[in-house]
Formats: C-alpha cells, structure tokens, sequence
C-alpha cells in the first residue's frame, strides 16, 4: 500500500455517508448538498494564497506572458474548461490562457489511465509549449501527487516560470514544486476518493478566482461589465448592446449603431460614446490606457 496515498484527506472515508446505499433517493441527495456546503469555507480558507498567485499572474500577463494549466484526469479536464473559456470572456487571444491534460485532447472526453503517472510527457509538454521566463505554469493535482503535473512544474521551474499549484491536500508533493500552493482542503468525499466531487467543485471555484481576478486587473472589465466579450453569436451580440447601454445610458439605437462603427468591438464603442470621440482616436486612447476603458475615460474626460 502507498502510505503517501493512503494517508490523503481525499482517499479517506466520509463518516457521514457511509450507508449512502442504503438511503432514500432525497436523503442521497441532502447528503451531497451538506457536502458541498463545506467546500465554500475551503476555499475562503485559502484566499491569501490565491491572492498572491493573481498578484504573479497579473504581473506577468501585463508583460506578455501567458498562463497554463496543466493536470490530469477531472483536474485537467477543470483547467482546459476555464482557459477556454477566457477567450469568448474577455476577448484575449487563445495563446494567452491555456490549458493541457495528461494523455491530449482524447482524455477530455474519454478517461486515460495511467498518463498522470508519466512524468516524462510532462517535461516533454512544458518544452512543446515554449515556456520561458514570462510565464506561468498552474499544475492542478487533487492528490498533489501527479507526476505528469510534478515533473512538468519542476520543469518550468528551471526555464525560469513561475509556479502555482492547485490540489487538495496539505503538504502535498506537489507544493515542493510551487511557488504558491493553494490548497483548499473539503474533507473525505461522499464517495471514498472521487475527486470529481468536492475537490473537484472547490477547484473549479480557485480556478474561476484566478483567471476572472487577473483578467479584471488587465482591464478586461468596465466596473462589473464584461466589454472585452466577443460577440460571436446572437446572444453575446445583443449582450454587448446591453453592456454598451448600462455603461453610457445611450438607447439600443446608438448602442447597436456604436458597436457597427467600432467593428462590434464592445469596450471601443463604449469609449467612443463617452467621449466623442472617432473610431480610431478612441482606439488610440485605450492603447494608451493599457486596455483600461474607465482610465482611458477619465485620462479623456477628467470624470470617474
């Protein structure tokens, strides 16, 4: 028996569930609702560490790095979800968030076994992906004991990367490899070591934490709003209408006919009725402004 696996909070067994077979299909139910209840705390638990791993993020990103997530099993298939969707979000380009999973792109929808075990695709990843000294590797690991995503750390280590883990244990393996470790502990599962339940909710939440909280700080976002979005089909075209509403007060008339004029470029067309401004001076603003439309406003306006 691994001692190291076999002392893990995620490989315990849940006290609370253990005649789970033997419940009411409502009881099963409230069982997994009390459980996840928990997860919440976990991860309050551990928002200095988050903090500080947005804090690395930020600094690189502004100075053209990039981030990747790299992991195995629902931990992988966790990290390749959030990059891709920062994209459509936020309008960056897709080299900018990425995400990896041991065993390719086949394992997000079919499960791989035994590709978290080999460290050497890790390392073999980190050199395909070109890291260097301006980026961020995010190894995500509920055990904290994926070789693939140690090794690959490791390796970004000594390219000059930063380092954050994600897992869900406390002095795992992993944490010897990172910069930061953020490490929200849920407890047993309600299943004896299916990580694709609690951890895997609490993972799914720092994630969210890391890339939404960097993208703020980019200036991806006017107060709350969303601007950086592409709209590539008809629901984010009439939401970024809307956004362009809230955000100057102006009629669906001007918003839509301000979107057309800045090539349905939301946070342009935003800045343009603010200001007064043409396409291309408030493009120049915005440059000028790092991206940032509420410091491009005021560096035009002199107003908050």
């Amino acid at each position: 028996m691994n001692e190291y696996l076999a002392g893990l909070t995620t490989e315990k067994i849940n006290q609370d569930t253990l005649m789970i077979d033997e419940c009411t299909t409502e009881e099963m139910v409230r069982l997994l609702n009390q459980e996840d209840a928990k997860v919440p705390a976990a991860v309050a638990a551990e928002i200095p560490r988050i903090a500080k791993a947005v804090d690395i993020l930020h600094g690189l990103l502004k100075n053209g790095g990039r981030m990747f997530y790299i992991g195995a099993g629902t931990s992988g298939r966790l990290g390749v979800l959030d990059a891709s969707e920062i994209p459509p979000t936020f309008g960056t380009d897709p080299s900018l968030v990425q995400g990896y999973i041991a065993g390719g792109d086949i394992a997000l929808r079919v499960a791989v076994e035994g590709f978290e075990d080999n460290a050497e695709e890790g390392v073999a990843l980190i050199d395909r992906c070109g890291i260097t000294e301006k980026d961020a590797v995010i190894g995500i690991s509920a055990s904290g004991s994926a070789r693939f995503v140690i090794a690959g750390l490791k390796r970004a280590a000594e390219l000059g990367a930063k380092t954050i883990g994600v897992v869900n244990n406390k002095d795992s393996r992993l944490e010897a490899a990172c910069d930061v470790c953020i490490a929200p502990v849920v407890g047993p599962e309600v299943i004896m070591g299916s990580t694709r339940l609690k951890a895997g909710t609490a993972t799914k939440l720092v994630l969210n934490m890391l890339t939404t909280c960097t993208m703020v700080k980019l200036g991806k976002t006017y107060n709350n709003l969303m601007v950086d979005l592409k709209a590539s089909n008809i629901k984010l075209n009439d939401r970024s209408v809307r956004i362009i509403q809230t955000a100057t007060g102006a009629d669906s008339e001007t918003a839509e006919r301000a979107l057309r004029q800045a090539s349905m470029n939301c946070k342009l067309a935003i800045m343009m009725i603010v200001t007064g401004l043409d396409a291309a001076d408030a493009e120049r603003e915005l440059v000028r402004s790092e991206g940032s439309l509420k410091a491009a406003i005021r560096n035009c306006t002199k107003v908050g």
